[in-house]
This record gives C-alpha cells, sequence and structure tokens, in this order.
C-alpha cells in the first residue's frame, strides 16, 4: 500500500518502522520542523525525520498544513493511505479525504478516554489500571473517528509515563500492522465512538509539578510518575526546590502533612495519614540522585515540614 506517514517524536518511530517492515511503500514521511534540543541550543531532527531518512524515505518538514502548496504537494503522491502517529498537527478534512482510504491515527489511548495531546500522562496521573492503543479512522474533530482495532495494557503501579510511553509506541506498531491487514482483506470494522466516557487529556504545564501534601500518599505518587519525564514534580525544602523523579507509598503516621518522618528512606506525612517515601530527587544545579545520597550531603532534621 502507497502510504504517507505523518508523525514526529519517538513515540512514532515503531510504527514507521513496522510500516516499512510489512512491505508498505511509504512515499514521505511528513514531521515538524527541527527544534533547537539542549542547553546548547543544537537544531536536532525529530524521531520520526532520523528513522525515515535511515530508510531512504523523502521528508516534508512544513510549518504550516493549512496551504496549498502542502495540499498540492501531498496530493501529487497518490498515497492510498496516511498514518499519523503523534504528529501533533490537527488535519484539515480536504487532508483527511485526500488519500483512497483517508487518514488512520494511531493513538495511545482507549478512545473515547482521554481525547487529546498527552494521554499517556493522564492515565499514570489519574491511577488508571489500564491503558491501550486505538487506531481510529481519523475525522475533523479531535479525536473524534470511529474506533478500527484497540490493544490494552494493564499499567503497573510504579511505572512512569516515560516507561509506558516506550511500552505503547510498541504496541502501537502492532496494533496498526493488524488494522492495514484487515483493511486490506477488507475486514476492517468501523465503530463509531460512544458519547459515554469521554474526556480529554490536555498538554502538561509546570504549574502541575507541585506536590502539595495535603493529597493523600497514593495521589502524590501518582503525580509523581505522571509527570516524570516532564515536568517533573516538585517540592520545596529550606527555599530549595526539589525535583521528584521516583516515589513509592509507604505506611501510616501520625504527623502532619508535609513533615518529614524519615531519612532512611527519605519519607514525608501526607494528608491521608499515609507517608510517600521520595526514592530519587534533584537539586538545583544538580543531578538526579537516589535520596539516600542527597540525604548525606545535606542537613535534613526529622520533623522538617516541606512545602
Amino acid at each position: 500500500m502507497r502510504i504517507i506517514f505523518m508523525g514526529t517524536p519517538s513515540f512514532a518511530v515503531p510504527s514507521l518502522r513496522r510500516l516499512v517492515e510489512d512491505g508498505h511503500e511509504v512515499v514521505l514521511a511528513v514531521s515538524q520542523p527541527d527544534k533547537p534540543v539542549g542547553r546548547k541550543q543544537i537544531l536536532t531532527p525529530t524521531p520520526v525525520k532520523a528513522e525515515a531518512l535511515s530508510h531512504g524515505i523523502e521528508v516534508f518538514q512544513p510549518p504550516f498544513l493549512k496551504t496549498d502548496e502542502v495540499y498540492e504537494k501531498l496530493a501529487s503522491y497518490n498515497a492510498e493511505l496516511m498514518v499519523v502517529a503523534a504528529y501533533g498537527r490537527i488535519l484539515s478534512q480536504r487532508l483527511l479525504d485526500l488519500p483512497k482510504y483517508g487518514c488512520i491515527n494511531v493513538h495511545a489511548s482507549l478512545l473515547p478516554k482521554y481525547r487529546g495531546a498527552a494521554p499517556i500522562q493522564w492515565s499514570v496521573i489519574n491511577g488508571d489500571a489500564e491503558t491501550g492503543v486505538t487506531t481510529m479512522q481519523m475525522s475533523a474533530g479531535l479525536d473524534t473517528g470511529d474506533i478500527l482495532q484497540t490493544v490494552k495494557r494493564t499499567i503497573p503501579l510504579d511505572i512512569t509515563s516515560g516507561e509506558l510511553y516506550d511500552l505503547l509506541a510498541e504496541d502501537g506498531a502492532e496494533v496498526l500492522s493488524s488494522t492495514l491487514t484487515a483493511l486490506e482483506n477488507g475486514t476492517i470494522t468501523r465503530t463509531p465512538q460512544p458519547e459515554e466516557g469521554v474526556c480529554y487529556a490536555p498538554m502538561l504545564d509546570k504549574t502541575l509539578s507541585p506536590l502539595d501534601w495535603n493529597k493523600p500518599a497514593e495521589v502524590l505518587h501518582n503525580q509523581v510518575r505522571g509527570l516524570n519525564p516532564w515536568p517533573v514534580a516538585t517540592c520545596n525544602w529550606n527555599g530549595m526546590r526539589l525535583k521528584v523523579w521516583r516515589s513509592e507509598i509507604g505506611g501510616p503516621t501520625d504527623q502532619a502533612a508535609g513533615t518529614l518522618v524519615s531519612l532512611q528512606p527519605l519519607t514525608v506525612a501526607c494528608g491521608d495519614g499515609n507517608t510517600l517515601k521520595l526514592l530519587q530527587v534533584q537539586a538545583e544545579n544538580s543531578k538526579a540522585m537516589a535520596a539516600t545520597d542527597f540525604v548525606r550531603g545535606h542537613a535534613l532534621p526529622i520533623g522538617t515540614i516541606l512545602q
């Protein structure tokens, strides 16, 4: 099948690779423009661009999609299908209608739950027990198209959103391959999304980072793992902002919320009478380290209140 692939981050790479392995003719890869990365702001190819070039696939990186020039270029490839995986831009209806088989999206949630930009992170933040990947026939709405196939995955209690992201990227490649086989065989079924259970997963930002110790330990633990690797949960100690990369739910305590109750491991009282163990932290202008190592270099008296 002649395919135009649209994607940007590493989540999309396994899907692109699987299309090539399955023998599809990927005639063009569309990705967002390269961006500066790191402290030195080095202009870096997107993961999808790098993967496409490794297979000799032409790459197109328009800053905008809603132009006649973009439409005409995509139309010139006479693709039968467009596959979209975490591209990061909304497609107009005329682009959706361009290929013979329309556009299929690989979305990292069990639609209609978590439509939007950050479904993986919000499934962890909200403490969900299960998530998955859905292939969807794209429509003009935000992740509103018909469901084609799904694959489910249990969310372990201590997994971070970054770790789950990598697993779901591979799941996405598998369900995409299965979906295209069914499409080619004429056995694909399209199921309209139900109105019940619709919720959205907006983009994350740093306002979500501060830990409120008045909340239950489980909620705070989910916040820590859901915001890893970005924007990372934070707390304040003695005027210093600490990033909290990893945590674990501890046992009961009678101390007030925010009280440091132990150093081995670094343990803080929470609002529900339980504790949260801080396993990996990062001070300002420092590297992330095990909390036990951080304690050795900083005076943290028992009874200190973390803000």
